[in-house]
């Protein structure tokens, strides 16, 4: 927001007006209304830039050992199924 910015007297009317008879505002005068409230407000404050975190020296990986594999099981045999007659 600049520092000159100043409601004119229009939009004061139109305000005044819409505080007394909210009915009697038409669509028009309400957006101006709005955009004068919107362009008079306070700016946002920027948010403070952080400073960069600093990064911890990389650990060495430690190289592990494969596991060993264990044999396979042994599966039962098959049983064939016996037809009835």
């Amino acid at each position: 927001m600049a520092r000159n910015e100043k409601t004119s007297k229009a939009i004061a009317s139109i305000a005044s007006k819409a505080l007394k008879d909210p009915k009697s505002v038409t669509q028009a005068e309400i957006k101006k209304l709005a955009a004068t409230a919107l362009t008079q407000a306070a700016d946002k404050p920027k948010p403070a830039k952080k400073a960069p975190a600093k990064k911890a020296p990389a650990k060495k990986a430690v190289a592990k050992k494969p596991a060993a594999k264990k044999p396979a099981a042994k599966k039962p045999a098959a049983k064939k199924a016996a037809k009835k007659r």
